[in-house]
């Protein structure tokens, strides 16, 4: 939100693109309403090809036995399908950012998809308490999460309260970094830069 409040403050009347998976937290979804009206954002919700019961009917429930999976279809199709018309997008990700919650995630490459697309960090060079003081002396809320322990939220299912020493812990129950790969696959991708 420290990213879309900075952004807001040059780009006004832009579309926010928010990638629905159909497993997000109730309170993600309330979230959203109530920062959509406050700030008055136009939003553009975006769903996958199949709705999560569809999916589930077709191949089970993949976020149990194939995560990846689940996620290439649910997160990066769905935003392969849509980031065409881009120029750049905007991520809380950088070189010494602690958004970036683990080594690895700072050194993530632009998408080979796409090397025309421009990533923009505008937190690159901001600590995880620089990241909180901006969010409080800006009044911005956050997800009631926070509160409760978790330091990366996602998915209802797959996302926990965090271990402090590895804040994205809690994120696939400790067998994947990020989106669309293991953790021994993550390892092999970093290594490869």
């Amino acid at each position: 939100m420290a990213v879309l409040h900075l952004f807001a403050q040059a780009h006004s009347g832009s579309a926010r693109v928010v990638l629905d998976t159909g497993y997000h937290f109730a309170q993600t979804y309330e979230y959203r309403d109530k920062m959509a009206k406050e700030w008055a954002l136009q939003l553009v919700n975006v769903l996958p090809k199949q709705r999560s019961p569809e999916q589930e009917s077709a191949f089970g429930i993949l976020y149990q036995s194939d995560p990846t999976r689940c996620c290439q279809l649910r997160k990066v199709d769905l935003f392969s399908a849509h980031w065409s018309h881009l120029n750049i997008w905007f991520t809380d990700c950088g070189a010494s950012s602690p958004n970036a919650q683990e080594p690895e995630r700072s050194r993530t490459a632009p998408s080979p998809h796409r090397q025309d697309l421009v990533e923009g960090k505008l937190l690159a060079d901001w600590n995880w308490e620089q990241v909180w003081n901006y969010v409080n002396a800006n009044d911005i809320g956050h997800l009631p999460q926070y509160d409760e322990g978790y330091l990366s939220i996602g998915c209802e299912p797959l996302y926990r309260a965090a271990a402090i020493h590895n804040p994205r812990s809690g994120r696939w129950g400790g067998t994947k970094l990020d989106v669309g790969f293991t953790r021994s696959q993550e390892s092999r991708r970093m290594t490869s830069f």
